[in-house]
């Protein structure tokens, strides 16, 4: 059988896509295609789940099986789906909003289970594509179409949030650090447990706009001189500078998922007569 290119994983007959000039969304589309096409994934064992959301659209531009939930629910969807197919490769795709705010219960939950799904997260600091209100990731002061003179609450970092409730790995990248975000995509496809990557993705039309970051290509470029590698020297010494961000594998450990700890209990069942498969 040839092998797949990265073309094959998009239903291209759905392009162009509805995202807004500037909008990262495209980029880690593409990323999510190459890691795909590299694994050489079959199609039909491939299932993307998402929700509501401008990322939660991407699910219209693959051509692999999808499942398009409700807002803040497609990490319980793809709980299930998981559960029922542990045998099929499940990604879900949310922004800041469908996966930390709305659904943020549901992220801590899936990563404390360390069920095997790739959370693949774009946090673009609000939501975009309902007018830009605040979110659980919006910085502090910052200005949405909620808070107009400046956000009052702390934002979560999702990525110690992740790690700290259990998921196996854990990573962050950006929208301008494209082979890096191929290859966190990749490696969290094929990590065994819960696998989160967020990606920083700047949203010109809303947030950029209120908070007078400049152009599109301003946003992209203020990715490259705020974000640091984990393997930095100054990442080491945990010296960054004020607003920078690490970017790279963030935790990375082999603890049984959830999975292999149910077909344990389902052997003990088994065993004492309790459970029949």
């Amino acid at each position: 059988m040839p092998a797949l290119s990265w073309r094959e994983y998009l239903d291209e007959k759905m392009l162009p896509h509805l995202w807004c000039p500037g909008c990262g969304n495209g980029i880690a589309l593409g990323a999510l295609t190459r890691a795909l096409a590299e694994l050489q994934l079959p199609r039909n064992k491939v299932v993307v789940v998402t929700g509501i959301g401008c990322w939660g659209k991407a699910d219209d531009y693959l051509a692999t099986s999808a499942l398009h939930g409700t807002h803040g629910r497609a990490l319980a969807f793809a709980t299930g789906v998981k559960a029922a197919r542990p045998e099929l490769t499940v990604i879900v795709l949310m922004g800041d909003g469908d996966g930390a705010t709305i659904g943020g219960n549901h992220l801590i939950h899936a990563a404390r289970r360390n069920i095997d799904l790739t959370a693949v997260v774009l946090n673009n600091q609000n939501y975009g594509m309902t007018g830009g209100q605040v979110s659980a990731t919006t910085p502090v002061d910052a200005v949405t179409s909620t808070t107009r003179y400046g956000n009052p609450e702390r934002d979560f970092d999702l990525c110690r949030l992740v790690d700290a409730a259990g998921a196996n790995y854990v990573a962050r990248g950006t929208v301008y650090h494209v082979p890096q975000l191929d290859r966190l995509i990749r490696d969290g496809i094929t990590k065994k447990g819960f696998s989160f990557i967020e990606v920083i993705s700047p949203c010109p039309t809303h947030f950029g706009r209120r908070n007078k970051l400049g152009s599109a290509v301003e946003m992209m470029k203020a990715l490259k001189t705020r974000a640091v590698n984990v393997n930095s020297p100054a990442a080491k010494t945990g010296e960054l500078p004020a607003g920078a961000f690490l970017i790279g594998k963030l935790a990375d450990r082999d603890d049984p998922d959830f999975t292999a700890r149910y077909a344990a209990v389902q052997q003990k069942a088994q065993a004492k007569g309790g459970f029949s498969s």
